[in-house]
Protein backbone atom coordinates (compact mmCIF):
# COMPACT_ATOMS: atom_id res chain seq x y z
CA UNK A 1 0.00 0.00 0.00
CA UNK A 2 2.84 2.35 0.89
CA UNK A 3 4.44 1.61 -2.49
CA UNK A 4 1.24 2.60 -4.30
CA UNK A 5 0.97 5.77 -2.26
CA UNK A 6 4.62 6.61 -2.91
CA UNK A 7 4.19 6.04 -6.66
CA UNK A 8 1.11 8.29 -6.72
CA UNK A 9 3.00 10.99 -4.83
CA UNK A 10 5.96 10.69 -7.22
CA UNK A 11 3.72 11.00 -10.28
CA UNK A 12 2.06 14.06 -8.78
CA UNK A 13 5.35 15.65 -7.77
CA UNK A 14 6.96 15.18 -11.16
CA UNK A 15 3.90 16.30 -13.06
CA UNK A 16 3.78 13.01 -14.93
CA UNK A 17 0.61 11.89 -16.70
CA UNK A 18 0.13 8.13 -17.03
CA UNK A 19 -0.28 6.92 -20.61
CA UNK A 20 -3.85 6.49 -21.78
CA UNK A 21 -4.85 2.82 -21.71
CA UNK A 22 -5.20 1.07 -25.06
CA UNK A 23 -8.24 -1.02 -25.89
CA UNK A 24 -8.03 -4.39 -27.62
CA UNK A 25 -7.46 -4.61 -31.36
CA UNK A 26 -10.63 -5.14 -33.37
CA UNK A 27 -11.29 -5.49 -37.10
CA UNK A 28 -12.75 -2.57 -39.04
CA UNK A 29 -13.67 -4.84 -41.96
CA UNK A 30 -15.64 -7.96 -41.08
CA UNK A 31 -14.50 -9.89 -44.17
CA UNK A 32 -18.07 -10.45 -45.38
CA UNK A 33 -19.64 -7.11 -46.28
CA UNK A 34 -19.29 -3.34 -45.85
CA UNK A 35 -21.22 -3.01 -42.59
CA UNK A 36 -19.76 -0.04 -40.72
CA UNK A 37 -18.59 1.66 -43.92
CA UNK A 38 -20.05 4.31 -46.23
CA UNK A 39 -19.13 4.61 -49.92
CA UNK A 40 -18.65 8.15 -51.20
CA UNK A 41 -18.42 8.87 -54.92
CA UNK A 42 -18.37 6.55 -57.90
CA UNK A 43 -16.26 3.73 -56.55
CA UNK A 44 -16.92 0.01 -56.57
CA UNK A 45 -15.90 -1.67 -53.32
CA UNK A 46 -16.07 -5.45 -53.16
CA UNK A 47 -15.33 -7.78 -50.26
CA UNK A 48 -13.62 -10.77 -51.85
CA UNK A 49 -14.12 -14.44 -50.83
CA UNK A 50 -10.83 -14.37 -48.88
CA UNK A 51 -12.04 -11.34 -46.88
CA UNK A 52 -9.84 -8.77 -48.61
CA UNK A 53 -11.30 -5.53 -50.01
CA UNK A 54 -11.04 -4.56 -53.68
CA UNK A 55 -11.54 -0.95 -54.72
CA UNK A 56 -11.91 0.16 -58.32
CA UNK A 57 -13.80 2.71 -60.42
CA UNK A 58 -16.95 2.38 -62.48
CA UNK A 59 -17.27 3.74 -66.00
CA UNK A 60 -20.93 3.21 -66.78
CA UNK A 61 -22.22 6.61 -65.65
CA UNK A 62 -23.93 8.66 -68.38
CA UNK A 63 -21.91 11.78 -67.62
CA UNK A 64 -18.53 10.13 -68.27
CA UNK A 65 -16.76 11.93 -71.13
CA UNK A 66 -16.14 8.58 -72.79
CA UNK A 67 -19.89 8.36 -73.36
CA UNK A 68 -19.94 11.72 -75.14
CA UNK A 69 -19.20 12.46 -78.78
CA UNK A 70 -15.54 13.15 -79.39
CA UNK A 71 -13.60 15.31 -79.21
CA UNK A 72 -13.73 16.39 -75.58
CA UNK A 73 -11.61 19.24 -74.29
CA UNK A 74 -8.87 18.90 -71.67
CA UNK A 75 -10.97 20.54 -68.98
CA UNK A 76 -13.75 17.98 -69.43
CA UNK A 77 -11.23 15.15 -69.34
CA UNK A 78 -9.42 16.36 -66.22
CA UNK A 79 -12.71 17.01 -64.43
CA UNK A 80 -13.60 13.36 -65.02
CA UNK A 81 -10.12 11.92 -64.48
CA UNK A 82 -9.45 13.44 -61.05
CA UNK A 83 -12.89 12.90 -59.56
CA UNK A 84 -12.13 10.92 -56.42
CA UNK A 85 -14.07 8.16 -54.69
CA UNK A 86 -13.78 7.14 -51.05
CA UNK A 87 -14.92 4.56 -48.53
CA UNK A 88 -15.36 5.89 -44.98
CA UNK A 89 -16.02 4.32 -41.62
CA UNK A 90 -19.40 5.37 -40.30
CA UNK A 91 -17.78 5.92 -36.89
CA UNK A 92 -15.33 8.68 -36.00
CA UNK A 93 -12.08 8.11 -34.12
CA UNK A 94 -9.67 10.30 -32.18
CA UNK A 95 -6.67 8.62 -30.60
CA UNK A 96 -5.97 5.20 -32.08
CA UNK A 97 -3.57 2.79 -33.72
CA UNK A 98 -4.59 1.64 -37.21
CA UNK A 99 -3.14 -1.35 -39.04
CA UNK A 100 -3.75 -1.86 -42.77
CA UNK A 101 -2.24 -4.19 -45.35
CA UNK A 102 -2.47 -3.05 -48.97
CA UNK A 103 -1.55 -4.04 -52.51
CA UNK A 104 -0.84 -1.39 -55.17
CA UNK A 105 -0.61 -2.37 -58.84
CA UNK A 106 1.77 -0.38 -61.05
CA UNK A 107 1.06 3.36 -61.27
CA UNK A 108 -1.67 3.24 -58.61
CA UNK A 109 -2.39 6.31 -56.48
CA UNK A 110 -4.45 5.89 -53.32
CA UNK A 111 -4.45 7.01 -49.71
CA UNK A 112 -5.86 6.70 -46.20
CA UNK A 113 -7.52 9.70 -44.60
CA UNK A 114 -7.98 10.42 -40.92
CA UNK A 115 -9.87 13.22 -39.15
CA UNK A 116 -11.64 14.31 -42.35
CA UNK A 117 -14.94 15.62 -41.03
CA UNK A 118 -16.09 16.48 -44.58
CA UNK A 119 -16.05 12.83 -45.67
CA UNK A 120 -14.62 13.93 -49.04
CA UNK A 121 -17.59 16.21 -49.77
CA UNK A 122 -15.54 18.44 -52.08
CA UNK A 123 -13.58 15.67 -53.82
CA UNK A 124 -16.19 13.23 -55.09
CA UNK A 125 -18.27 15.34 -57.49
CA UNK A 126 -17.78 16.98 -60.82
CA UNK A 127 -15.58 20.06 -60.39
CA UNK A 128 -18.26 22.38 -61.75
CA UNK A 129 -21.18 20.75 -59.97
CA UNK A 130 -19.87 20.43 -56.43
CA UNK A 131 -21.56 22.51 -53.75
CA UNK A 132 -19.76 24.89 -53.54
CA UNK A 133 -17.97 24.52 -56.91
CA UNK A 134 -14.76 22.53 -56.51
CA UNK A 135 -12.67 24.98 -58.51
CA UNK A 136 -13.24 27.53 -55.74
CA UNK A 137 -12.40 25.01 -53.00
CA UNK A 138 -9.28 23.28 -54.28
CA UNK A 139 -8.07 23.04 -50.69
CA UNK A 140 -11.25 21.26 -49.67
CA UNK A 141 -10.09 17.70 -50.35
CA UNK A 142 -9.55 15.29 -47.42
CA UNK A 143 -5.81 16.05 -47.41
CA UNK A 144 -6.60 19.70 -46.67
CA UNK A 145 -9.40 19.21 -44.14
CA UNK A 146 -8.10 16.25 -42.19
CA UNK A 147 -4.95 14.34 -43.13
CA UNK A 148 -4.21 11.99 -46.01
CA UNK A 149 -1.55 9.33 -45.64
CA UNK A 150 -0.23 8.69 -49.12
CA UNK A 151 -0.33 5.32 -50.86
CA UNK A 152 1.37 5.40 -54.24
CA UNK A 153 3.34 3.01 -56.42
CA UNK A 154 7.06 3.81 -56.60
CA UNK A 155 9.15 6.60 -55.12
CA UNK A 156 9.13 9.13 -57.96
CA UNK A 157 6.48 11.36 -56.38
CA UNK A 158 7.63 13.94 -53.81
CA UNK A 159 5.11 12.48 -51.38
CA UNK A 160 5.86 8.75 -51.52
CA UNK A 161 3.92 6.10 -49.61
CA UNK A 162 3.62 6.95 -45.92
CA UNK A 163 3.83 10.70 -46.45
CA UNK A 164 1.45 12.91 -44.50
CA UNK A 165 0.36 14.62 -47.68
CA UNK A 166 1.31 18.33 -48.03
CA UNK A 167 2.99 18.25 -44.59
CA UNK A 168 5.73 15.62 -44.36
CA UNK A 169 7.42 13.66 -47.15
CA UNK A 170 8.05 10.06 -46.12
CA UNK A 171 11.32 8.19 -46.08
CA UNK A 172 11.62 6.38 -49.41
CA UNK A 173 12.67 2.86 -50.32
CA UNK A 174 10.65 1.07 -47.65
CA UNK A 175 7.65 -0.07 -49.67
CA UNK A 176 7.96 -3.27 -51.72
CA UNK A 177 6.68 -3.19 -55.29
CA UNK A 178 4.23 -5.81 -56.57
CA UNK A 179 3.77 -7.22 -53.06
CA UNK A 180 1.47 -6.79 -50.10
CA UNK A 181 2.76 -4.13 -47.69
CA UNK A 182 1.68 -3.05 -44.23
CA UNK A 183 0.97 0.43 -42.89
CA UNK A 184 0.50 1.43 -39.27
CA UNK A 185 -0.85 4.86 -38.35
CA UNK A 186 -0.62 6.14 -34.78
CA UNK A 187 -3.05 9.00 -34.18
CA UNK A 188 -2.61 10.96 -30.97
CA UNK A 189 -3.80 14.40 -29.92
CA UNK A 190 -0.46 15.99 -30.81
CA UNK A 191 1.18 13.35 -33.00
CA UNK A 192 0.64 11.41 -36.20
CA UNK A 193 3.20 8.68 -36.81
CA UNK A 194 3.28 6.46 -39.90
CA UNK A 195 5.08 3.14 -40.30
CA UNK A 196 5.48 1.17 -43.53
CA UNK A 197 6.43 -2.48 -43.09
CA UNK A 198 7.23 -1.75 -39.46
CA UNK A 199 9.60 1.17 -40.14
CA UNK A 200 8.78 4.76 -39.15
CA UNK A 201 8.66 6.86 -42.33
CA UNK A 202 6.88 10.06 -41.23
CA UNK A 203 5.86 11.98 -38.11
CA UNK A 204 3.91 15.20 -37.65
CA UNK A 205 2.63 17.06 -34.60
CA UNK A 206 -0.58 18.05 -36.37
CA UNK A 207 -2.20 21.33 -37.35
CA UNK A 208 -3.84 22.95 -34.27
CA UNK A 209 -6.60 24.33 -36.50
CA UNK A 210 -7.71 20.92 -37.72
CA UNK A 211 -10.07 18.46 -36.08
CA UNK A 212 -8.64 15.92 -33.65
CA UNK A 213 -11.29 13.36 -34.55
CA UNK A 214 -13.00 12.04 -37.65
CA UNK A 215 -13.69 8.94 -39.74
CA UNK A 216 -11.10 6.76 -41.45
CA UNK A 217 -11.23 6.76 -45.25
CA UNK A 218 -9.81 4.68 -48.11
CA UNK A 219 -9.19 6.53 -51.36
CA UNK A 220 -9.62 5.83 -55.05
CA UNK A 221 -7.60 8.79 -56.30
CA UNK A 222 -8.66 8.86 -59.95
CA UNK A 223 -10.55 6.96 -62.63
CA UNK A 224 -7.78 4.38 -63.05
CA UNK A 225 -7.17 3.52 -59.40
CA UNK A 226 -7.26 -0.18 -58.52
CA UNK A 227 -6.24 -1.12 -54.98
CA UNK A 228 -6.67 -3.91 -52.46
CA UNK A 229 -6.76 -3.86 -48.65
CA UNK A 230 -6.86 -6.56 -46.00
CA UNK A 231 -6.46 -7.05 -42.23
CA UNK A 232 -7.78 -3.58 -41.42
CA UNK A 233 -7.91 -3.28 -37.66
CA UNK A 234 -7.95 -0.56 -35.02
CA UNK A 235 -7.00 -0.15 -31.38
CA UNK A 236 -8.53 2.88 -29.71
CA UNK A 237 -6.65 4.80 -27.04
CA UNK A 238 -9.02 6.00 -24.35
Amino acid sequence: MRNVAFFSLLVSALGLIPAAPAQDWRPLLNGKNLDGWQARGEGVWTVMPDGSLLGQRRHDKPDDPFGKPWPIDSKQYESWLYRQAWLYTTAAYGQFDLHVEYFLPARTNSGISIRDVSRAHYAIGDAGKADPPLQTTLKGTPAHIGYEIQLIDGDADKYSTGSIYTFVAAKKGVQKRDEWNSMDIESRTNLIRVKVNGEVVAEYAGDPARSKTGPIGLQLHDQFTFVMFRNIRIREIK
